[in-house]
């Protein structure tokens, strides 16, 4: 899919309010960084556009576990690995240092058992997402290629573990383009900056429009969408005065291309203006709906708030919304005692099984596909003998699907006895993304932009579609 060489910037930046004269959203100002060589598609990057063929999902829930949750703690059951606690085995890396290390197993800090009509193994630490399991296709055999969180984290969002490429979100923005011009396409819902920072939800070298737009759950989840006139009467006077100043000027510079994808930015910003606020307003969801994802009513925060947020923005036609449980520290990175899972999965299981059954319940999980992952998993085997923690680990972890397109109730691919490396089907992070990349109706090999004269994607010259997992 080729672009054209036009700039767009209708939601690269809300520009500057001149009802109020602040900044409008500005979680949503990004730099123009797209290719002014690039060959043109259309004047309008956001306008709805068909994928290559027809898609089984229409909208993605991206659900991001920040440090590496242990695949041995969680979704990957090792019997040998409890059987054989103590037991040294050797490994020729660690940590990202090549070499001979003999290394201590570790059990596994929670029990396993059977869940559902499928009978899938989950371990303890998520009771909530057990129950949800005959929804769920669970991966045993991700790879990712780096051990570092900062690379780890890059790689599962943009596919290049070394340099800022765009996000999975900002491709499917750039994909599909919207269906509601009141809101963004691409939402990242997050308490704390992740590793990698703004990068995981960055449009890089893609038109700014396909940036991520970060809501921070709390009071004011996006930042000065408030008016700030007396009345809307009065803000739609002054931007109707504004409009017609701004069409006179674009009458005599009709070649400038910037110019009119500026005038749609006061547009959209208007838009949001008048849909955010209803959004983010949980005053008739009934005591049963914040039941399921744990809230109370009038709380503002949580995974429980950012899960329930992600169904109401995809109803609403946003077609992919990330969330992030927590941030760069305090989470899931657990060296030095692995039983600081608990308060973090206890923070999302209930929420996450919540989403499930609330979208299945809606209809809505037939054309939504929901995704959980974590950058790698964390090493079924430790330096010495009684440490409390694991480290990084990369050779194998574990993810998992549901919902549109994607075979309900199975396991894919397994690890090693002990859950070190792959045994069986391995799933690379660029699988993973060209696999998603289909369920939306990409050939990830297609869906392209042309920057500094070569065809990027998001799944670079790798990728593979997981076809077992497919309904």
């Amino acid at each position: 899919m080729k672009p054209d060489c036009t700039f767009d910037f209708s939601r690269r930046g809300f520009l500057r309010s001149m009802v109020g004269g602040s900044i409008l959203l500005p979680n949503l100002l990004t730099q123009l960084l797209a290719d002014e060589a690039a060959p043109a598609r259309s004047n309008d990057s956001l306008s709805p556009r068909p994928p290559h063929f027809p898609p089984k999902a229409k909208r993605v829930i991206f659900l991001y576990m920040s440090g590496g949750v242990s695949h041995v703690d969680s979704f990957d059951p090792k019997p040998k690995l409890f059987a054989d606690v103590g037991k040294t085995t050797s490994v020729n890396e660690y940590q990202g240092r090549k070499g001979d290390y003999k290394m201590f197993l570790k059990r596994p800090q929670w029990e396993f058992a059977p869940h559902g009509k499928s009978g899938i193994e989950v371990s303890t630490l998520f009771p909530n997402i057990a129950g949800c399991v005959d929804d769920l296709c669970v991966i045993r055999s991700m790879k990712s290629d780096h051990t570092n969180h900062y690379e780890a984290t890059l790689g599962m969002h943009t596919g290049s573990f070394t340099f800022a490429r765009p996000s999975i979100g900002s491709w499917v923005s750039y994909g599909l383009g919207t269906v509601n011009r009141n809101l963004p396409s691409f939402v990242v819902i997050a308490p704390k900056s992740p590793y990698a920072g703004g990068q995981v939800w960055g449009s890089d070298f893609l038109p700014g429009a396909h940036q991520g737009t970060l809501v921070v759950p709390g009071a004011e989840p996006i930042a000065n969408v408030q008016r700030r006139t007396a009345t809307q009467k009065l803000q739609e006077l002054e931007l109707g005065l504004m409009a017609r100043m701004n069409q006179r000027h674009l009458a005599s510079r009709s070649d400038d291309p910037l110019l009119q994808a500026r005038i749609q930015s006061f547009e959209t910003a208007f838009g949001m203006q008048m849909e955010v606020p209803h959004v983010f307003d949980l005053a008739k969801e009934s005591d049963a709906t914040l039941n399921l994802y744990g809230l109370k009513r009038g709380q503002t925060s949580g995974f429980g708030w950012q899960c329930l947020m992600a169904r109401r923005l995809v109803e609403q036609g946003v077609r992919f919304v990330e969330l992030i449980d927590s941030g760069s520290s305090d989470n899931w990175d657990a060296h030095g005692d692995m039983l600081t899972h608990t308060p973090l999965a206890k923070n999302v299981d209930q929420a996450i099984a919540g989403l499930l059954r609330d979208l299945k319940q809606r209809g809505m999980l037939d054309d939504t596909l929901v995704v959980w992952t974590t950058e790698f998993g964390r090493t079924p085997f430790v330096e010495a003998e009684k440490a409390a923690g694991r480290e990084h680990h990369h050779w194998a972890f574990s993810s998992w699907l549901a919902g549109a397109g994607v075979k309900p109730g199975i396991v894919y691919g397994e690890s090693d006895e002990y859950g070190i490396n792959v045994g069986k089907d391995p799933v690379h992070v660029h699988d993973f993304h060209a696999t998603i990349l289909h369920l939306l109706g990409f050939d990830h090999e297609r869906l392209t932009y042309r920057h500094t004269g070569r065809d990027y994607r998001l799944t670079d010259v790798h990728g593979n579609v997981v076809k077992g997992i497919l309904s």
